[in-house]
């Protein structure tokens, strides 16, 4: 594993005493600004004429799946510095008003190939942190990855692909931490450090956890979208399955089949609320083939019943991607997760449905790995298999290692006390939920080897839990099982744990939508599942062993080339 070093900061002694009763406007000046930029960060070097400032106040966030709806009155600033690879890096922070910091600092993470996100920026301000985010060097903040990662001769940029996948985001953590301390005159009052993202943020704050634990208190992961060769790829699965079978399936006969499937499991929980809490038992007890003849009405006057082909399409797309000789490339979707990624479009001159190639996977093949400038998507899919498939996952794996994101040794993370809260939809229909569970495991057998599970879950509890989250889509709640609750508070739930010492065993979440809009409800850790009892009134969590094997995968297509089949 590569090392990767931080230099600390001394903060400058600024003239001005900060204290609850300064004002937000006093200090959101440039001059003032521009006197507490840090000077000393090895291999940053600050461009002070680059600062600008700018109060908000009153400032609304709402609608929010991460974080509670607030108000807040904050300072944006924007500056931009020079790092070792000369590239030029604009960041951007948001300064709670001082009588609202916290001694607080989050990096907000971003999504898809955006490296922030402003509209998250409150989860962290709403908690008094100052909250940054970065461009990542890719010269504005609208212009994503996936536009510079070319060179003109077609090879990839090395610089950026290395800024994308782990240095932009430790980077702005580290300008935004000394930036924080001297801003706030802090000294040397403890400045408690935290990263949050979903999806590709959530991959990313992996990548944090894995090259720069010491730096952080504690980190929030949703979602993560780790082992990026195989998370890019999986979302073509579906159309090649559509493609090989020859059945491009209604939309609502797709959803037919996930309206079925959610019926039936729906009570396997212990409780009738639209929500498929276990879909390990799902898995168990329920077979799709039990929707066949169903009705559905589809749009355009199209109707007819459930097929037998397109239970085959599903039924193949759940049981994820195997080469021609039965290993495993990777796994796909929980049962009642949606089929985005099967969505097919309509031929108005045919009157038939047909294939619609998903553009996240068919950029990324077309541009990362065959390497076509400007490339947006796949023109077809002529002449690719499953095995195609198989070797598209194996090439981003090798080419893009660092974007895996799957290093299970978080030994540094651990030892300086940091904590990690990991959080997955499960029925993410983008991000497959068993990923999560996989990279679970593999820190569980890496870490303490020679335990058992009980006692190997009990030692990593008290600095790492996973939770799924029942009838929840990727960093979101499901609008097809919207009585299920989401975790809004994790910020929350995560100071309590690294400044009060509270160590979580259940995740609190709350009632987006659905019947219980506002309602409370305690999610199980992991490995631990969802049983209600006494007519669903009463939520225990369990543990039992063939629900467990349903999450256990061995990606064994790569075999013998990875030596560890937790990979």
């Amino acid at each position: 594993m590569r090392s990767y070093a931080l230099t600390a900061w001394v903060a400058t002694t600024t003239a001005l005493a900060i204290n609850s009763s300064t004002t937000l406007a006093s200090l959101c000046t440039t001059d003032y600004i521009v006197s507490t930029l840090p000077s000393n960060l090895t291999g940053i070097t600050i461009d002070s004429t680059s600062v600008t400032a700018n109060a908000v106040y009153d400032a609304v966030s709402t609608g929010q799946a991460s974080f509670p709806d607030s108000v807040y009155d904050y300072c944006e600033v924007n500056f931009a510095y020079t790092n070792t690879k000369s590239l030029r890096v604009q960041v951007v922070y948001w300064m709670p008003a001082p009588g609202s910091f916290k001694n607080r600092y989050q990096t907000q993470a971003g999504a898809g190939y955006a490296t922030t996100l402003p509209n998250t920026r409150g989860a962290g301000v709403s908690y008094g942190a100052a909250t940054g985010g970065t461009d990542g060097g890719f010269g504005s903040f609208s212009t994503n990855f996936d536009a510079v990662a070319l060179n003109a001769d077609g090879t990839i940029n090395n610089d950026l692909y290395e800024m994308f996948a782990y240095q932009s985001a430790s980077e702005c953590t580290l300008v935004g931490k000394a930036f924080t301390s001297n801003f706030y005159a802090m000294g040397s009052t403890k400045l408690y450090t935290y990263y949050q993202g979903c999806s590709e943020g959530g991959r990313n704050a992996w990548s944090q956890a894995q090259n720069y634990g010491a730096m952080y208190d504690g980190i929030i992961i949703g979602a993560p979208a780790l082992r990026y060769g195989q998370q890019q790829v999986i979302h073509l699965y579906s159309n090649v399955v559509e493609h090989t079978l020859n059945y491009y399936p209604y939309p609502c006969e797709i959803q037919v089949i996930v309206n079925e499937t959610i019926s039936n499991c729906d009570a396997l929980d212990g409780k009738i609320d639209g929500v498929v809490s276990r879909t390990d038992l799902c898995l168990l007890n329920y077979n799709i083939s039990a929707s066949l003849g169903k009705p559905f009405d589809c749009y355009f006057n199209n109707q007819g019943n459930v097929s037998a082909e397109g239970i085959a399409v599903a039924q193949k797309i759940l049981d994820g991607v195997h080469k021609s000789d039965g290993t495993l490339a990777y796994i796909s979707y929980q049962p009642s997760a949606q089929f985005d990624d099967a969505t097919t479009v309509y031929d108005w001159d045919t009157n038939t449905w047909g294939l619609s190639i998903s553009q996240k996977a068919g950029e990324w093949i077309a541009r990362f790995l065959e390497k076509q400038i400007g490339a947006t998507n796949l023109p077809n899919l002529d002449n690719v298999t499953y095995d195609t498939m198989a070797d598209w996952m194996s090439q981003g794996m090798w080419e893009f290692p660092a974007l895996q994101t799957n290093n299970p040794n978080l030994a540094a993370m651990r030892d300086s006390g940091g904590k990690i809260l990991v959080y997955h939809g499960e029925v993410d229909p983008s991000v497959p939920t068993g990923s999560s569970v996989h990279f679970h495991e593999s820190i569980r057998s890496l870490m303490y080897p020679g335990l058992s599970l009980d006692e190997s879950n009990a030692e990593m509890a008290p600095w790492l839990q996973l939770y799924l989250v029942p009838g929840a889509a990727h960093c979101a709640p499901s609008g097809a099982q919207a009585n299920g609750p989401y975790p809004q508070t994790n910020m929350g739930v995560m100071i309590d744990w690294v400044e009060n010492g509270k160590v979580p065993t259940t995740l609190n979440a709350t009632h987006l939508g659905g019947d219980n809009k506002g309602a409370n409800q305690q999610l199980c850790q992991w490995p631990k599942r969802p049983l209600w009892t006494d007519g669903g009134e009463t939520l225990t969590c369990v543990f039992d062993q063939e629900s467990y094997e349903t999450w256990v995968y061995d990606f064994n297509a790569y075999l013998p080339y990875l030596e560890d089949p937790l990979y």
